[in-house]
């Protein structure tokens, strides 16, 4: 207990030399200052060292305690060109606290918010045509807002850039496809079964809904007769259409094929030709049949066929969802009934196309 009472007292002792008035602690302060710089030159780099944060706040400390005078021959590591560089430093952050303003925000008058900004963007994008003062009419009469043309304008020159086709308008297949149940669009294919026998496809589809209408499907090769049975098969059950889009494939010349179409009162629109862009739905719809269902699967015969694309039919119109609908169905944009949402809860797993598919389902 004595010794502890001893090694306290001088304890106190030294913290009073070192906090009272006089030399001592300058004295410590520039033995520590000095140990310190010694370290850091004793370091094993062949450069100058670089000063760590916590070699920075080591010597600014014990600098406090030493005479301004006694700092120039203690600091021996440190380069005027220092001192001077972090003179400027202060020099600037003392003007800027000065005479800069205490607003955190840019200097000028507040711009409009994020949300008129969306709508102003979102309602060029839906409406291509219009002009800045349109807009401007349009986003005051809707919400409220007092804005001109050239807010618009500013606003899109930021934030509003026109895709590749923005200006020059829908295409005509597009543009009589936006007519429900008006645009059909024909189209054939071959695959072969499983003992190589080759079997032509004639697959019908909405170009509004992106539905599959039906398929046709023939054993050998295709004639007049044939193609208009095919086409009869695949419509039967839907009706016909106000306008057909077909290509330039001389099956669709046939004599036999025009007069079906004559008597059934649809009007044929031919695409461009030799430019597959020109009928670009069915024929992406063709890739899609063949990488996502025919090039995983094999048939035997036309009736085995036939089946088989009736159960992809249904899971392409009814259960796959589509990115240029926006991720409905061709049923969901047909009108047909939504389906049930499920829960992560309570689901189970629906498979569609014998196995071929599986997606979760409403329990």
């Amino acid at each position: 207990m004595k010794n502890l009472l001893l090694l306290l007292a001088h304890f106190l002792t030294i913290l009073a030399k070192l906090l009272g008035p006089g030399g001592a602690r300058a004295i410590v302060a520039d033995s520590l200052l000095m140990k310190q710089q010694l370290l850091i030159i004793n370091r094993s780099r062949k450069r100058a060292p670089n000063l760590t944060p916590i070699d920075r706040i080591l010597l600014g400390f014990w600098s406090l305690f030493i005479t301004p005078h006694r700092i120039q021959r203690a600091a021996v590591i440190l380069r005027p060109s220092t001192l001077l560089r972090f003179h400027n430093i202060l020099k600037k952050r003392k003007y800027r606290l000065l005479y800069t303003a205490h607003k955190t925000g840019k200097p000028g008058p507040k711009g409009p918010s994020q949300e008129l900004i969306d709508a102003i963007v979102e309602l060029k994008k839906r409406n291509t045509r219009f002009g800045c003062p349109r807009i401007a009419q349009e986003i005051n009469i809707a919400f409220g807002a007092n804005i001109d043309k050239d807010v618009v304008r500013r606003v899109l020159e930021k934030h509003y850039r026109p895709g590749p086709d923005s200006g020059h308008g829908p295409s005509w297949l597009t543009f009589l496809g936006h007519q429900k149940d008006s645009l059909w669009s024909v189209d054939l294919f071959r695959c072969e079964s499983i003992l190589l026998n080759t079997h032509w496809v004639l697959v019908v589809m909405d170009q509004f809904t992106r539905r599959i209408i039906g398929f046709g499907v023939h054993a050998g090769d295709v004639d007049g007769v044939a193609l208009c049975r095919m086409f009869n098969r695949a419509t039967s059950t839907n009706g016909v259409p106000k306008h057909l889009s077909s290509d330039n494939d001389p099956l669709f010349l046939y004599q036999q094929w025009q007069a079906n179409l004559s008597i059934l009162g649809v009007d044929e629109i031919k695409t461009v030709p030799y430019t597959p862009l020109s009928h670009p739905f069915v024929e992406r719809l063709i890739g899609t049949i063949r990488r996502e269902f025919l090039d995983h699967t094999l048939f035997w015969n036309a009736t085995d066929l036939e089946r088989k694309l009736a159960d992809f039919q249904a899971y392409y119109n009814q259960h796959r969802t589509h990115g240029s609908l926006g991720g409905d169905t061709p049923a969901d944009v047909a009108g047909g009934s939504p389906k049930p949402q499920a829960t992560l809860n309570d689901f189970h797993w629906q498979t569609h196309c014998r196995g071929l598919y599986q997606l979760p389902a409403a329990a």
